[in-house]
């Protein structure tokens, strides 16, 4: 009988090798498929998270924008600019210091007593006309007044305050943004002061304390 001789241990070791060649080549193809899916995943995330932040930054935000122009506004007529030469002042603002004919168109009757006013009464011959807003800012109320007419009270930077009354057909609502120029409402007559018509009262506030509109508008 012929003895098998015993296998070389080359021969052993060179089937182990091979034993093991092609699983660590699919484990390595394994691992570099895994690593390029997660790489394009983060690139993916990362585009996405700096398309968001571009987003946010071009989405518009009117009340910054708002509080912005009325930094850098001024007052303007409270109705439009092209209509200054047919405005007439029907009452003034009373100004203890101003001359006694002003002090005098600066009373209003009633009741058989006298009010001072507390800023403008301005008309168009009678006729009724857009009222519009002084300044930019937001609306701090409106109030419904069958006796006054409506009366809109809109707030302002740096503590100013603007009060439209006398007012009908009421176009904005209370919390509301506004733009210089933006028609607020129309002009009516009213109970309170009959003799002035159809009028717009228009009062200027600072700090919460009437002062001249002829200040800073020149009527």
């Amino acid at each position: 009988m012929r003895e098998e001789k015993p296998k070389a241990p080359s021969q052993e070791n060179k089937k182990m090798k091979n034993g093991w060649f092609w699983p660590a080549i699919y484990t390595g193809v394994a691992l570099l498929f895994i690593g390029m899916v997660w790489g394009y995943s983060a690139m993916t995330t990362k585009d996405e998270a700096v398309t968001s932040d571009v987003a946010k930054l071009d989405q518009p935000n009117d009340e910054v924008t708002v509080e912005t122009n009325a930094a850098n506004e001024t007052l303007k007529y409270p109705f439009h600019e092209d209509q200054l030469d047919q405005v007439a002042i029907l009452q003034e603002f009373y100004d203890p210091t101003a001359e006694e004919s002003v002090r005098e168109k600066a009373l209003l009757v009633f009741k058989q007593s006298y009010v001072t006013s507390k800023g403008l009464s301005l008309s168009m011959d009678g006729q009724p006309f857009e009222v519009v807003a002084a300044l930019s800012g937001t609306v701090e109320a409106v109030v419904a007044d069958s006796f006054k007419g409506s009366e809109i009270r809109l707030k302002h930077a740096d503590g100013m305050t603007t009060v439209y009354s006398s007012l009908t057909g009421v176009l904005v609502k209370e919390g509301e943004e506004i733009q210089q120029g933006q028609v607020l409402a129309t002009t009516t007559q009213n109970d309170w002061n009959p003799e002035a018509g159809v009028h717009l009262q228009f009062e200027v506030q600072k700090d919460g304390v009437a002062v001249n509109p002829h200040d800073y508008l020149a009527f």
